[in-house]
């Protein structure tokens, strides 16, 4: 009887960890179970060229399940795990597995007093959320609130400028995603949105919601009140765990894995993705998540080998961080782990004419950077940066690619 690897996420994580199981020759069933009813797509586009209509909702689908060597189970949410039968629960059924790759992603964050399910309350999520808000864009002329100053409120506020969509983004902090990018980079992402034409809200909480059919109504702390033809609520994401309670896996901000992807006291479990939380030793032995679109790739790829091979024999995983956005036109790249810098500096390009890269530096060696509009002086810094943070030396590690997944090697 062939072996059965399961994957619980059907989306980005899921996808690619799938096709890796294929490459190193695994030859028994794997089968992916999806909440949404469409294979994985480019997430990102969502707030971006999804919305504004630059790109259709079919060039967004990454694969046709038909190229990938897998049974596909969409609109089939994980309900439960079972680690010491290794099943997983499902709706109406049970699923064993010989090694599960955890990949369920994360779910937005809900506000407080929020009128969520309201057809002019969306978030930003999945393909369905963006077809929910251009449909209540396309009904009501209107301004638009965006509740959240991270990187999906503050690309969701450009793409409706681009459309020229009158916008007003509310915010906790002074200045936009300083948390992230530090306050210089913080105070000129501000000016940029305003220069722009985004009204910015910030500090201003929301004390009470108006819903209505046609608009929705806000009333402000400070007694103004504002009416809009819809609402995107932005104010950040949780991991999709709420399946694994009770599984008795380490959960804390996600699961929480070995610096190999397996989750912490099996051998038969790897996670990948956004809902995994690691320590990269490359730069800090802290677990942490990285919500990022080439950490999905980069990691289920490794999840999935180090599955295959086993706990023992497999490679730490140990990513250089990288991520984009983009906003009015400009490209902000950041790499590495600025927030444990304890100071920055400015970084010389090494193309004439173009904008330095910010270094945040800490003990006297870089550990991050962001780069505006500067493609190529970002890849110059992130080559030094790998340099000065050489992935730890291990073994090479045993891959058993044919039939056998290292998680069972033994039996």
């Amino acid at each position: 009887m062939s072996e059965r690897i399961v994957i619980a996420g059907a989306g980005l994580a899921g996808l690619r960890a799938a096709e890796r199981l294929r490459e190193l020759g695994f030859d028994g069933e794997v089968v992916v179970l999806g909440a949404e009813p469409d294979i994985a797509y480019h997430r990102p586009a969502l707030s971006k060229q999804l919305l504004t209509g630059a790109v259709s909702r079919a060039d967004t689908l990454l694969a046709d399940p038909l190229e990938v060597d897998a049974e596909w189970r969409f609109g089939t949410p994980v309900t439960g795990l079972s680690p010491n039968r290794q099943v997983v629960h499902l709706r109406d059924e049970e699923l064993h597995y010989d090694g599960l790759i955890i990949a369920t992603g994360v779910e937005p964050r809900r506000l407080p007093g929020a009128p969520h399910g309201h057809p002019r309350v969306v978030v930003v999520r999945t393909l369905a959320d963006t077809i929910a808000l251009q449909r209540a864009l396309g009904t009501n002329p209107g301004p638009v609130a965006v509740i959240g100053d991270g990187f999906i409120g503050c690309e969701v506020a450009s793409s409706l400028r681009e459309m020229n969509r009158e916008v007003v983004l509310f915010g906790r902090e002074r200045s936009l995603l300083a948390d992230v990018l530090g306050p210089d980079i913080g105070d000129w992402l501000t000016a940029l949105h305003t220069a722009r034409g985004v009204h910015l809200e910030l500090g201003t909480t929301i004390r009470r919601w108006r819903p209505a059919r046609t608009h929705v109504g806000l009333e402000f702390a400070d007694g103004r009140a504002l009416e809009v033809a819809c609402v995107v609520v932005a104010v950040g994401s949780v991991p999709a765990v709420s399946w694994l309670r009770g599984a008795k896996l380490p959960l804390d901000d996600g699961v929480v894995c070995g610096p190999t992807c397996h989750v912490v006291g099996s051998s038969t479990i790897v996670a990948a993705g956004d809902v995994a939380r690691w320590p990269n030793l490359r730069f800090d032995p802290t677990p942490q998540r990285e919500e990022h679109w080439l950490n999905a790739v980069e990691m289920s790829r490794a999840a999935a080998q180090n599955l295959l091979t086993g706990p023992q024999g497999s490679p730490a995983y140990t990513p250089v961080p990288r991520y984009w956005s983009e906003q009015h036109g400009v490209r902000i790249q950041v790499a590495g782990r600025p927030a444990l810098a304890t100071d920055t500096v400015l970084l010389e390009s090494p193309v004439p004419g173009t904008r330095p890269i910010t270094g945040f530096v800490r003990q006297g060696r870089l550990v991050g950077l962001i780069g505006l509009d500067s493609p190529a002086a970002v890849l110059h810094w992130t080559a030094e940066l790998a340099r000065q943070h050489p992935a730890p030396a291990e073994p090479p590690p045993e891959v058993r690619p044919r039939h056998r997944t290292g998680a069972v090697a033994g039996h």
